[in-house]
């Protein structure tokens, strides 16, 4: 596994700056957002002179883009909010082989109108289900134009909240364009932190063929957990990277949740459990 790191956690004034920061920490991935080049995280337009801007920039410093982010409300109650994020997840399909990725990262969304990673009630009805797969079907289309691969990640505060939504949404797809962002810090519900590691088995037994990225950071407590970086929290990092391991995943294991003056103990504490993983 290579460890990486999402770009926006250093907030530099140029993209050039942003990506040093990455490389003085041994980094050699990132989680791209198109924040870090100066543009919106969804651009309604992006120029081939930008994208050549950041793979040049990236290609120099020996950095890989392990997948740029294409975060939107997949089941916002505005449609034409949904229908905006589906328009511009195009444009970003459109030029991800020239930034030099393959992977986009998404949410599945909420029924929250202004956060679209905060928990609604609405995100169990049938309706708010029937939507994520209208909008997924729609993504999958532009991603199989532009041969991409999609990326969700299973949360507690969005429509796919278990390891067991995401199956049944993998499931309904059939898609080889859809894939998993594992974050196990993100998936344990009220009161379901005793449970850690027959939680973890299970998502592991539901999605560990499908991952495509995995997530590093930790949790103080269950439910909408916020973000602690990793190796702060309660989260079994012994279990969860043996697991990884287990399933054959060797991609990117991407730090976020944390601030920059927690970047070194992080990287330092991953560096330090894979090698147990890696001797076991």
């Amino acid at each position: 596994m290579q460890i990486g790191i999402f770009a926006k956690t250093f907030i530099r004034p140029t993209l050039e700056e942003t990506l040093d920061a990455v490389k003085a920490y041994g980094l050699g991935c990132v989680q791209f957002n198109m924040v870090c080049a100066g543009l919106p995280s969804m651009p309604d337009r992006i120029e081939v002179e930008h994208c050549d801007a950041i793979r040049r920039e990236m290609s120099s410093r020996d950095i890989t883009m392990a997948a740029v982010s294409g975060t939107f409300n997949m089941i916002h109650p505005d449609v034409q909010n949904r229908r905006t994020g589906l328009r511009r997840l195009r444009e970003l399909a459109s030029v991800c082989n020239r930034l030099g990725t393959s992977v986009i990262t998404l949410c599945t969304g909420t029924r929250d109108p202004e956060n679209m990673w905060r928990r609604h009630p609405e995100n169990d009805s049938p309706r708010a289900w029937k939507d994520l797969i209208t909008s997924m079907w729609e993504a999958l289309q532009i991603a199989e134009e532009h041969g991409v691969t999609l990326g969700f990640e299973p949360e507690v505060s969005n429509v796919v909240d278990s390891a067991r939504k995401g199956r049944l949404l993998l499931d309904e797809m059939q898609s080889p364009y859809l894939k998993v962002v594992m974050d196990a810090a993100n998936i344990f519900h009220t009161g379901e932190l005793p449970r850690m590691r027959e939680i973890l088995d299970e998502a592991f037994a539901l999605l560990g063929e499908y991952i495509v990225i995995a997530h590093a950071k930790d949790l103080s407590r269950d439910g909408e957990a916020g973000d602690v970086a990793a190796g702060r929290g309660v989260l079994d990092y012994d279990f969860y990277l043996s697991l990884l391991h287990k399933t054959g995943f060797d991609g990117p294991l991407i730090l976020h949740g944390l601030k920059e003056a927690e970047v070194k103990e992080s990287v330092d504490f991953l560096r330090g459990k894979l090698r147990s993983v890696d001797k076991n």
